[in-house]
């Protein structure tokens, strides 16, 4: 398989799961060199990436002729982030404080976005997306596309966030009827919803620790 196009379309018609991890590597680098051909180089990252640890694995990608700092650097990004997808996606729920980790950094932003985490029966994460972007003040939240992924997927319950640029988590009387409007569909889905949490940059809200999903 050389024809690096064909690549892309056989993955495009097929979907991630098809490609090897040195088919998906080709995809990252896109390209080879005169005398390297992209499946060589990818076979000679693949090696390094079994051998290297995460603290040098950027200079021993450097190492490889062909690879330069850009395309290490990006190798080694998609490593991270799969990593970091790992680890979430094993994550069991228990509370509040074990989401917030993986979701505070949405505290920051200056619009507002709105998180669904779709949860299995045992609590453990099976999907996060974000729903919806809006603005400084608001986000337009279309019911659908909060449970779409969760019922897709089977999940037994959901957790709903969003963040409050203003820095102040307090729920609005909007939030509050959003959440009830959310409960109550899932209820007739049979997905629990077990918390809403608003986010800000020093503090959170959870729905669930102030007694307001009961």
């Amino acid at each position: 398989m050389s024809d690096k196009p064909d690549l892309r379309e056989r993955v495009f018609a097929r979907g991630l799961g098809y490609p090897t991890n040195e088919e998906l590597l080709m995809l990252i680098l896109g390209s080879g060199m005169k005398h390297c051909p992209v499946e060589t180089l990818a076979k000679k990252v693949k090696d390094v990436i079994d051998i290297a640890g995460r603290e040098n694995l950027i200079e021993c990608l450097i190492e490889i002729p062909g690879v330069g700092l850009g395309k290490a650097l990006s190798i080694a990004a998609a490593i991270e982030l799969g990593r970091r997808n790992a680890q979430i996606f094993s994550k069991r729920i228990d509370s509040p404080s074990d989401i917030v980790p993986y979701i505070e950094h949405y505290g920051f932003k200056t619009n507002e976005h709105f998180i669904t985490l779709a949860l299995s029966g045992a609590r453990e994460i099976l999907n996060q997306q974000v729903v919806a972007v809006g603005g400084t003040n608001s986000t337009t939240i279309n019911p659908r596309e909060i449970f779409f992924e969760a019922t897709k997927m089977h999940a037994s319950a959901i957790i709903i966030a969003h963040n409050h640029p203003s820095g102040i988590c307090r729920p609005s009387n909007l939030d509050i009827e959003t959440t009830n409007h959310i409960r109550t569909i899932g209820e007739l889905l049979g997905i629990t919803l077990l918390d809403h949490i608003i986010l800000a940059k020093e503090e959170y809200f959870s729905f669930s620790e102030h007694g307001m999903l009961n």
